[in-house]
């Protein structure tokens, strides 16, 4: 027996109506969905921060006092 708890309320997934396990399948696709673009936007964010470091490191030394502010 495979059980969910919804708001506080333990369902034995084997006893749910066809329509709700459908629902149950995409609300379960939807969350790892949701993982996996948060892990990729983690790790592209990763990326940009390493080619702001690269730039900044392959441009001119500027004036003490300035800065470069990447947006």
């Amino acid at each position: 027996m495979t059980t969910i708890n919804i708001d506080n309320i333990e369902y034995d997934t084997e006893k749910l109506s066809d329509e709700a396990k459908a629902q149950l399948v995409s609300l379960q696709f939807c969350d790892q969905e949701l993982q996996r673009l948060q892990a990729q936007a983690a790790a592209i964010q990763t990326a940009r921060i390493a080619y702001a470091k690269a730039l900044q490191s392959a441009l001119p030394a500027m004036p003490a006092g300035d800065m470069l502010k990447f947006n």
